[in-house]
C-alpha cells in the first residue's frame, strides 16, 4: 500500500500495554490507530466497524480469546480482509497451532522491539507473514525423534524442482538469505518460488510449510539441526 497510511487496531486486556501499543503506533510514521480493544468481543465489533487493515491482538484477552476472536474477525470479512498479527508473553504450541488453523499473519512475542514490531505491522500490511523465530523452530523441534510417516498432497506433483528445493530448505527454518546461498540464486527469486509453491499448495504461512514438509516426508528429522532454524521468518 504505497502511499497509504497503515491503520491499526490494537486490542490487549491490560491499559498499560493498550495504551502504550497505541502510542508507539500513533508517533510513528505511516501507521495510525483506528481503535483500541479491551476484550475479544470488541476486538471483534471493532474490527468490523473500523475494517483496519492490521489487528494487533493479544492471546489472553477477556471475554473471548484472542484466537477465537481472529477467526471470527477474518471469518466472512470482506475483500480486503484485515491482517491480523497475535502477540503473546509464551509460544505455546496449542496457541501456536490454532494461529495457523485461523488464518493469523503473524505471531509474535511481546519481548519484540518497538522497531521490529512497527516492521512487521507494515510488512503484514504488505501482504507479508512474519512468525517470531522461535514459532519455526518449535515446529521443527515437534516432529525430531517421530518415525516418518510420509502423508500424500496431491499439491507436491505440480511443483517443480526448483520449488521443492526451496520448500525443503524452508523446513528446515532456514531464512531466504540462507536459501538463496545454498541455491546460488537472488533472495528476490527465493520469494518468488516460495510464493509460488505455497500458492500451489495452498498455504498461507512458512510455518505451514514446515509442518506439510514433515507430515509429507519430504524432510526427515535428521534435517532439523541445519543452519537457519533461528532466523526470523519473514
Amino acid at each position: 500500500m504505497p502511499g497509504e497510511t497503515t491503520t491499526v487496531l490494537v486490542a490487549d486486556g491490560q491499559p498499560l500495554i493498550r495504551g502504550g501499543l497505541a502510542a508507539l503506533i500513533a508517533a510513528a510514521p505511516g501507521v495510525a490507530v483506528a481503535g483500541q480493544a479491551a476484550d475479544g468481543v470488541e476486538a471483534v465489533r471493532l474490527a468490523r466497524a473500523l475494517r483496519p487493515h492490521v489487528v494487533l491482538i493479544d492471546v489472553h484477552l477477556p471475554e473471548l480469546d484472542g484466537l477465537a476472536a481472529t477467526a471470527r474477525i477474518l471469518e466472512g470479512a470482506p475483500d480486503p480482509s484485515p491482517r491480523v498479527i497475535i502477540l503473546t508473553t509464551a509460544d505455546r504450541d496449542e496457541h501456536v497451532s490454532a494461529a495457523l488453523r485461523c488464518g493469523a499473519s503473524g505471531f509474535l512475542l511481546k519481548e519484540i522491539s518497538p522497531e521490529d514490531l512497527l516492521d512487521a505491522i507494515r510488512i503484514t500490511a504488505g501482504g507479508g507473514r512474519l512468525f517470531a523465530p522461535s514459532v519455526v523452530r518449535r515446529l521443527v523441534e515437534a516432529y525430531v525423534g517421530m518415525p516418518a510417516r510420509p502423508a500424500a498432497h496431491a499439491g507436491l506433483t505440480e511443483l517443480t524442482v526448483r520449488e521443492l528445493e526451496v520448500l525443503r530448505l524452508v523446513a528446515t527454518g532456514a531464512g531466504n538469505e540462507v536459501i538463496a546461498g545454498a541455491l546460488f540464486i537472488g533472495e528476490a527469486t527465493v520469494k518468488t518460488h516460495l510464493n509460488r509453491l505455497m500458492t500451489k499448495l495452498g498455504l498461507t504461512s512458512r510455518a505451514q510449510v514446515v509442518v506439510l514438509a514433515y507430515k509429507t516426508g519430504l524432510v526427515t528429522p535428521a534435517l532439523a539441526g541445519r543452519p537457519g532454524v533461528d532466523q526470523v521468518v519473514a
